[in-house]
């Protein structure tokens, strides 16, 4: 566990050794959050109990490149990691009305009993309407050991602001799925094989400070666990609140 929070560390270190250049002549931005849960895709990453997360984002020229780092709390779905780093690189362009972005995503494991780091890659296709804005998109995962075989996200979501108020109504629907090699480590991203999750949120933004709810849910079983690394029990329908800092 303390050789993978070294290792994170220097990753983390290395990424903001990269990003002070490019901070001078570049946009930057970073937020603190404290949230109920870690939840992704409907499933918990931080055993269903409170986590805490942190990131920068900086761009330059048409590419931009973020690292978040998230408390999971000894996960049982990532082998007992005591936390993520995420880290993207992107770009995006303009179709007409459209917004077209590509990510390039890793997700890097500190604390695990084995090696679960793995990558993806994301499209998505945005467009705004007055208040609403609506996102269609895919994240895919090719075929790695630490998530037993491939991964495919599909997802639609939707955001919106309340006219006149402070508030923000949200929605997304998905559906993930891919091949298996190891039935037990595909477990990890697909606790029961494929599966649907929706979401329903409601935010208030004022200045810096963003407080949210949401409620969201998975057609995943909460019993029957075939895996160590499914963890069931925290994927089904729950409130998820939040709290964020921007800077």
């Amino acid at each position: 566990m303390i050789r993978g929070l070294q290792q994170a560390g220097v990753v983390g270190a290395a990424i903001c050794g990269l990003a002070a250049p490019a901070f001078a002549q570049s946009g930057r931005s970073a937020t603190l959050e404290v949230m109920s849960e870690e939840e992704r895709r409907g499933l918990s990453w931080s055993e269903g109990r409170a986590a805490l997360a942190g990131d920068v984002r900086v761009s330059l020229g048409g590419v931009d490149a973020s690292a978040r780092v998230v408390t999971t709390r000894n996960s049982v779905r990532h082998d007992g990691a005591d936390a993520v780093i995420d880290l993207v690189v992107g770009t995006g362009w303009e179709l007409g009305a459209v917004q077209i972005r590509t990510d390039a995503i890793g997700h890097v494991f500190a604390g695990s009993r084995t090696k679960t780091d793995y990558v993806e890659a994301a499209v998505s296709a945005s467009y705004g309407y007055g208040p609403l804005y609506a996102t269609l998109g895919a994240i895919g995962a090719p075929s790695q050991r630490a998530i037993g075989g491939s991964n495919v996200y599909v997802y639609a979501n939707a955001n919106a602001g309340i006219p006149g108020t402070p508030f923000t109504v949200l929605a997304e629907l998905g559906h993930s799925s891919g091949s298996v090699r190891d039935p037990d480590r595909a477990e990890r991203l697909r606790p029961g094989g494929s599966y649907s999750n929706w979401r329903l949120g409601l935010e208030h933004r004022r200045d810096r400070l963003t407080v949210g709810v949401d409620y969201i849910g998975t057609d995943v079983s909460g019993t029957g666990d075939a895996s160590r690394f499914a963890d069931g029990r925290n994927a089904t329908d729950r409130l998820v609140g939040h709290l964020q800092v921007s800077f």
